[in-house]
C-alpha cells in the first residue's frame, strides 16, 4: 500500500511540475504581465516648444496648465508661414519655468526651441476582472499616474484613476499579454493605455 501511494504521490508531482504558474491566467499573473510590459513602464514624456507657436498649441490644456504655474509667456507675434492657424505667439519660458525645467532638459536640448522632459510614470492599482475563454482572454484593470517631477505634477492628476481592457493569448507555455498594435479584437496594451477612460 505505501508503494501505491508513493507512486500516486510522484505521479501528481511530476504533472504539477509541468503546470507552469503560467498556465492559469489570474489576477496577479494579469497585474505581473501588465506591470512587466514595456508599454506600460514606459516614461510618459512631455514636448515643450518654445518661440513662436500657434494659438491652437498656446492654448491647449498643457499650455495652459504651464502659463497659470508662472512658468511660460507669450506675446503676439507674427505667424510664419509654415505655423498656422492665426494668432502665433512668442513663448517663452519665465525665471520661474526655467527653475523649473532646468534639471529636466538632458545636454543640449537648453538650446533647443522644442524639446522633451521625463514627467510621470503609470502606476497599477488592481486588475478588476478577467473574462476568458480557451486560447483568449481578457483584463480590466485600474492605473492613474505617478508624478515624476513638478512638471508631471502640473500635468498630470495623480489622484484621477483610469480604466482600460488588455488582451491575452494563451500559448504553449502559457497566457501572454498582447503588446503592440493589434487589428484583431482583442486589444493590445498600447492600445489599451491609449484609449483608456477616467474610471467612474
Amino acid at each position: 500500500m505505501r508503494k501505491v501511494r508513493a507512486i500516486l504521490v510522484l505521479g501528481f508531482l511530476s504533472l504539477a511540475a509541468g503546470c507552469s504558474p503560467r498556465q492559469f491566467l489570474t489576477r496577479r499573473l494579469a497585474s505581473e504581465l501588465i506591470n512587466d510590459s514595456d508599454a506600460f513602464r514606459a516614461t510618459q514624456r512631455f514636448w515643450l516648444r518654445t518661440g513662436v507657436v500657434s494659438n491652437k498649441d498656446y492654448i491647449s490644456p498643457e499650455y495652459l496648465v504651464l502659463q497659470r504655474r508662472g512658468w511660460i509667456n507669450g506675446a503676439n507675434a507674427p505667424c510664419p508661414p509654415e505655423v498656422t492657424p492665426p494668432p502665433c505667439w512668442e513663448v517663452s519660458l519665465t525665471p520661474a519655468g526655467v527653475e523649473a525645467f532646468h534639471d529636466l532638459v538632458q545636454g543640449n536640448a537648453a538650446e533647443s526651441n522644442y524639446f522633451s522632459v521625463p514627467a510621470a510614470k503609470r502606476q497599477l492599482i488592481s486588475v478588476t476582472g478577467i473574462s476568458k475563454g480557451e486560447q483568449l482572454a481578457q483584463a480590466d484593470f485600474l492605473w492613474k499616474w505617478e508624478a515624476l517631477n513638478p512638471v508631471g505634477e502640473a500635468l498630470y492628476a495623480g489622484d484621477v484613476q483610469f480604466t482600460s481592457t488588455v488582451g491575452f493569448r494563451h500559448y504553449d507555455d502559457g497566457w501572454r499579454l498582447i503588446e503592440g498594435n493589434s487589428s484583431r479584437p482583442d486589444q493590445s496594451l498600447d492600445e489599451a493605455l491609449r484609449t483608456a477612460q477616467p474610471a467612474q
